[in-house]
């Protein structure tokens, strides 16, 4: 799931499927905002509701002492033609410090047709075991395919990409020692090659991301899950999630309806390796954003603060907001056209507009591998980034839904590094 709109699951490209939504296809209609408030909206977004968290007090509950047995738990490794990295991903796995005992790895492939399942296979003997769909089906139907095959009181979710720092998974499991945590998110830091990558703002992105759902965290519960690496409660898995829709980011909303909170573990560190080109990334953001939006209208009775209360207003600020942003930006360059016909000022608006997405369309266009100017780079990710956000909800109120995935080809673990010079700070 990660961060979300900004990472979530193992980035993948939506396949062009169109199937029925679980609870109905979105209203054909939304009320754009008006003038006046456009800017509001982005500004409440991003750092609107940070302020409000700030201003929120912190919950104070009783700090739970450390258990002194460590849970048994099943680690689930969706895959789908990942023979180019899930040796490493379960090497890492086996090698943790987390009892051997105690833990069981379990690796779900989505009728891969590469060698993924012959590479799973030869770790049989080391405990761990395979599960493969006769059909591809998408990661959630891998996910729901894995609650049959459970065992323990802890599912931990990992993506076949990422690279977990060592005790990642105890800092992440011990966060269950709390009777009143439903699920677990790990910390996503984004990394890649500064020098090649075009890309270099989703680390950025992801930064402020995980910052917020920490102060979310200190303040109760965020609202939705890191996709390539958490942990939820057994009994709160469900086992017949619609396959279209974002597992990572409903565990949250499903522990909420359940009673219980979930957190981010400032502790349960995993390097995420960036997408090699903005044109991959804005595929992922796609997919993404467009099962978010479905996840959330699937769930939308837990917007409700007078149900829900601080958790309602949290889903609100952190996911709602932020999404509207995209189509509130598209009534401001409309605004902007119409303002241009009749006033000076506004056709000057209307040219830097015009130069900003022109300059934002060659960053986007710019060769893979060539290192481009800083300001090409944001400009064009801030494009992509939108004109993503613009796709999805179109998507989104079409009904249409995605369930067959293709990963996002990332680094191997082995060039996961950590951040490397040029790179932001960990929050």
């Amino acid at each position: 799931q990660a961060a979300d709109g900004a990472r979530g699951g193992a980035g993948e490209v939506a396949a062009e499927t169109k199937i029925k939504h679980p609870d109905g296809a979105l209203p054909t209609a939304v009320k754009a905002p008006g003038k006046s408030t456009r800017g509001h909206i982005v500004f409440l977004a991003y750092a609107g509701y940070p302020l409000l968290l700030y201003l929120c007090p912190k919950s104070k509950g009783p700090v739970p002492e450390p258990g002194s047995d460590w849970p048994v738990l099943t680690i689930c490794v969706p895959v789908y033609n990942e023979e180019r990295v899930v040796a490493e991903t379960l090497d890492q796995l086996l090698s943790s410090d987390y009892p051997a005992d105690r833990r069981r790895v379990l690796v779900i492939s989505d009728a891969s047709t590469d060698q993924t399942d012959a590479v799973v296979e030869a770790y049989r003997d080391r405990g761990v075991s395979l599960v493969r769909l006769p059909r591809r089906s998408g990661k959630t139907a891998a996910e729901n395919e894995a609650g049959r095959h459970l065992v323990g009181d802890i599912v931990v979710n990992v993506d076949a990409s990422v690279k977990m720092l060592p005790g990642a998974l105890k800092a992440l499991v011990r966060a269950f020692d709390d009777p009143s945590v439903g699920v677990a998110s790990g910390r996503d830091i984004s990394v890649g090659d500064n020098a090649r990558e075009l890309n270099l703002d989703e680390s950025n992105y992801v930064g402020y991301e995980m910052w917020v759902r920490r102060l979310e965290t200190e303040r109760g519960t965020i609202v939705g899950a890191s996709g390539c690496f958490y942990a939820i409660r057994r009994d709160l898995f469900d086992s017949i999630f619609p396959e279209a829709l974002s597992r990572d980011f409903a565990s949250a909303l499903i522990a909420r309806e359940k009673g219980y909170r979930s957190v981010s573990v400032e502790d349960a560190i995993c390097y995420v390796g960036r997408t090699r080109s903005l044109r991959a990334e804005y595929r992922r953001k796609v997919r993404t954003m467009t099962r978010g939006l479905e996840t959330l209208w699937f769930k939308r009775r837990l917007l409700n603060p007078f149900r829900y209360g601080r958790f309602a207003v949290f889903l609100i600020g952190h996911k709602l907001l932020r999404w509207l942003v995209f189509p509130a930006l598209l009534l401001g360059l409309v605004g902007n056209v119409l303002l241009a016909v009749v006033s000076p000022w506004g056709a000057f608006l209307g040219v830097v507009v015009i130069v900003g997405l022109a300059v934002g369309g060659v960053g986007y266009a710019w060769p893979q591998g060539r290192r481009a100017p800083r300001f090409l780079m944001l400009a064009g990710f801030a494009v992509s980034a939108n004109a993503a956000g613009l796709e999805a909800w179109i998507r989104a109120l079409r009904g249409e839904l995605n369930p067959v995935w293709e990963p996002t080809r990332r680094p191997g673990q082995s060039s996961l590094e950590g951040p490397g010079p040029g790179a932001p700070p960990a929050p």
